[in-house]
């Protein structure tokens, strides 16, 4: 069984509030094997996974990581913007992991697209993009933590003038200049139609799908602010 089960199972009994000993009683079970399916030391039968989604309300497909909403379909743009609000069901842990599934599952499916093109410098650029954005992220809550910033090379002044920004647009410079000369290469690209993306990334396709869309719609809703 996936690993995501063990994960989703301890994620939605502490998002209950709820004790493992509770959890295990109502689930009929003891509170030593409930421990056991929640670190994955074992696996559970279709029957506990039934009961579980019933006590939590969830879908199995949920439950077992195949699907990012608790419904079992795909997560929507609305979905998304509800579970920021503070009193959202989907929240902390839960809400990351969410986050986290959506984002690995379109990475996934656009560094695919990519290896099939071949481009050691398109593939590169776009790493760097990424890499530039999570390290910005990342720095960001390190200072906020309090953390001794020597842990970076980088000088504080340096990332504060925009440094990362400055590296991330340069990367997505180089990205374009890649695709423009493999078309000029009249490379074969892949098909990207949405018939052909669902074919090849059954499952992945749908977070690459929300997050386009979320994405497209939030940056349509800003554009018209600014008009």
């Amino acid at each position: 069984m996936s690993s995501e089960f063990s994960r989703t199972l301890s994620l939605l009994r502490q998002e209950k509030g709820v004790s493992q000993r509770a959890a295990a009683g109502e689930l009929g079970i003891s509170q030593a094997l409930l421990s056991h399916y929640e670190n994955g030391i074992r696996e559970p039968g279709l029957r506990f996974v039934v009961r579980a989604c019933d006590y939590y309300g969830v879908s199995a497909d949920f439950i077992l990581g195949r699907t990012l909403s608790r419904e079992g379909n795909m997560l929507t743009e609305q979905d998304i913007l509800d579970a920021a609000e503070p009193k959202s069901t989907l929240r902390g842990s839960v809400l990351a992991t969410l986050q986290s599934k959506l984002l690995s599952g379109a990475v996934g499916v656009l560094f695919e697209l990519l290896g099939k093109l071949g481009d050691k410098t398109l593939i590169n650029a776009a790493a760097a993009y990424l890499g530039s954005a999570v390290y910005q992220l990342y720095r960001h809550l390190y200072r906020s933590s309090g953390a001794n910033e020597g842990y970076f090379a980088l000088d504080p002044a340096a990332w504060e003038l925009g440094l990362a920004d400055a590296d991330r647009k340069l990367s997505q410079v180089r990205y374009a200049e890649a695709l423009r000369e493999l078309k000029a290469k009249k490379a074969e690209f892949p098909d990207l139609s949405s018939p052909a993306i669902n074919a090849a990334y059954p499952g992945r396709c749908q977070s690459l799908t929300q997050v386009l869309s979320t994405t497209d719609a939030r940056l349509v809703a800003f554009s018209r602010e600014k008009k």
